[in-house]
C-alpha cells in the first residue's frame, strides 16, 4: 500500500508503511480495495472519514477511483455512517472534479494545510 500511495503523492502527503499498519491495526477501519487501488479510511459514531485514495496511474480514467469511492460508501454505512468528510488539496482538479461528480459538496477551507496548499473541506450524505 505505501509503495502505491508513494506513486501518486510527494513529499509530506506520502503515508509510510508504518501509518499503513497502524491504520489497518484500528476497529474503527475501513479498507476498500481492486483493480490496482484502495480507499482508505475510518468510521467515528455516525461521520466516515476518507482518509486517502489511491489509483495506480496506469488504471486511472478507467473508472477505479469512482468504484473505491462506492465501495467506501457502501461500507461505511454498513458500520453507521450517515454522511462522509475528507480534505482535497485546492489544487487537485482531477480529484476535486470526482468528488463533485459523486456526491461530495465543498463545506470549509482549510489554509495551508497541504504544505501551503489550501485543502477543501467535503461533505457527503451516505
Amino acid at each position: 500500500m505505501a509503495a502505491l500511495h508513494a506513486q501518486a503523492f510527494d513529499g509530506s502527503a506520502r503515508w509510510s508503511a508504518e501509518s499503513f499498519t497502524a491504520m489497518l491495526d484500528r476497529s474503527d477501519t475501513i479498507i476498500v480495495s481492486g483493480n490496482d487501488g484502495f480507499a482508505l479510511g475510518r468510521v467515528m459514531a455516525d461521520e466516515a472519514e476518507l482518509l486517502t485514495i489511491v489509483v495506480a496511474l496506469a488504471q486511472r480514467g478507467q473508472g477505479t477511483a469512482r468504484t473505491l469511492l462506492s465501495d467506501f460508501d457502501r461500507e461505511a454505512r454498513k458500520l453507521g455512517a450517515t454522511q462522509a468528510f475528507l480534505e482535497v488539496a485546492a489544487d487537485n482538479a482531477p480529484a476535486r472534479a470526482l468528488y463533485a461528480a459523486t456526491g461530495w459538496i465543498q463545506v470549509g477551507l482549510r489554509p495551508g494545510y497541504y504544505d501551503g496548499t489550501d485543502a477543501r473541506l467535503l461533505r457527503k450524505t451516505l
